[in-house]
């Protein structure tokens, strides 16, 4: 598997299952309490943290494959393209991506958080101490997102299962002339 980036790793659900089969994990995360948990749960000595925000963080290095679950949904439909240039600057010339994430299902989604529709960019969260929160949160088709990438210079495959999750891979284009 080689140099993995995880981003939004969170408490190390994916951390976990790929560490043992990786060269090295770099993980980041904008919450030190998650980057505490994920280190707790994962205790592996190869995964390196970095605390930062995702959109203003940069790479000190490239990695052979970034993968991201349940982080897509989250991104702001107007730092989308952004954030697919930070994938890219982050991937090794013959690097991947993987990601997977919330599929549109009104299934899916607690009784008391507000899903208004799959075209909604937001969803109201109330946690279990009551407060609530207004957050991003994007359906993506999936053939309607490996539309998107492949205008973006991505060569993607994105799937779903039966039901809740979409998934996919992808690597960026290369074209005649092009340095990566």
């Amino acid at each position: 598997m080689g140099d993995v980036l995880e981003l939004a790793a969170g408490t190390g659900q994916w951390t976990r299952q790929v560490s043992p089969h990786a060269t090295s994990v770099t993980v980041v995360d904008a919450s030190p309490e998650m980057l505490a948990m994920n280190r707790l749960k994962v205790a592996d000595p190869k995964v390196r943290y970095a605390l930062g925000n995702i959109f203003s963080w940069q790479p000190d290095g490239t990695y052979d494959v970034v993968l991201f679950g349940f982080w897509l949904s989250h991104v702001p439909p107007e730092r989308f393209v952004a954030f697919w240039d930070l994938v890219a600057s982050c991937l090794k010339p013959s690097g991947r991506v993987f990601f997977v994430d919330s599929l549109y299902d009104v299934r899916s989604t607690a009784l008391d958080h507000r899903l208004e529709g799959p075209e909604r960019t937001a969803m109201r969260r109330r946690l279990n101490d009551g407060r609530e929160f207004e957050i991003v949160k994007v359906f993506y088709p999936p053939d309607e997102l490996a539309e998107r990438l492949g205008g973006l210079g991505w060569d993607a495959t994105v799937k779903r299962t039966a039901t809740y999750f979409v998934y996919g891979t992808g690597q960026r284009c290369t074209l005649p002339g092009d340095a990566r």
